[in-house]
């Protein structure tokens, strides 16, 4: 499998070339364009229960799509929901967390699943994450560029800016305390890592996004 990713980091598209008997899952949507000798499947992958748990606990999709190439091979192109980054990660039997709806693709041999975070996410959107494991390519995306860190002892981050990490990071929640508060804006959630090992953050927020837009959003007037 080759692949390359174009236009980065602002609208980046993934493309993949696949030969024959090679495949590729994709979350439902992300296909741009595709040619060649490749045929779809579209299923949940692991079950109604594991593709509700995606949709409703992760922000993934229901259901994904299975591009599997024949005969001579194809291209296949996918792009993200929204703008910014694809960063692939090969994992060899390991394992990555993504944030809610990082996802955008993985070899066969990847299986991803939410990931129950227990008490320490109880006040944020970040309560579950997602949870891949297996061996082969895992692509995910992010709103804005992409930069990875190289964490050795404690590093924080705000809750919408974190995308993927390692399981060699322990993390936590935690609210950053202002003295000064109001009723329009709550107390920022922050994630606080500990050890050693990779971590990927996003330069825009899609939550701080949200807010600002939030102002401009059309009320519909009580005399109508």
């Amino acid at each position: 499998m080759e692949f390359r990713v174009l236009t980065p980091p602002s609208y980046s598209v993934l493309e993949l070339h696949l030969a024959a008997g090679e495949e590729i899952v994709a979350e439902s949507g992300a296909m741009a364009w595709m040619h060649g000798d490749l045929d779809v499947t579209t299923s949940t992958r692991g079950g109604v229960l594991t593709g509700l748990k995606r949709r409703l606990l992760t922000g993934e999709s229901f259901f994904q799509n299975t591009f599997r190439a024949s005969g001579r091979g194809g291209t296949l192109a996918l792009a993200p929901a929204i703008s910014g980054d694809v960063v692939s990660h090969e994992l060899r039997d390991g394992e990555l967390f993504l944030q809610k709806g990082a996802y955008l693709a993985s070899g066969s041999g990847v299986r991803c699943d939410s990931k129950w975070e227990g008490l320490r996410g109880l006040f944020s959107a970040g309560l579950f994450v997602l949870r891949c494991t297996g061996t082969g390519p895992l692509f995910f995306n992010a709103y804005g560029d992409v930069q990875e860190v190289a964490v050795d002892g404690d590093y924080l981050v705000d809750n919408g800016y974190a995308v993927a990490w390692e399981p060699t990071l322990q993390w936590e929640m935690t609210r950053a305390r202002r003295k000064i508060r109001s009723f329009l804006f709550g107390d920022q959630i922050l994630l606080r890592f500990h050890g050693r090992g990779r971590l990927w953050v996003q330069s825009r927020s899609p939550q701080s996004l949200a807010n600002f837009m939030h102002p401009f959003r059309p009320v519909k007037s009580s005399n109508d």
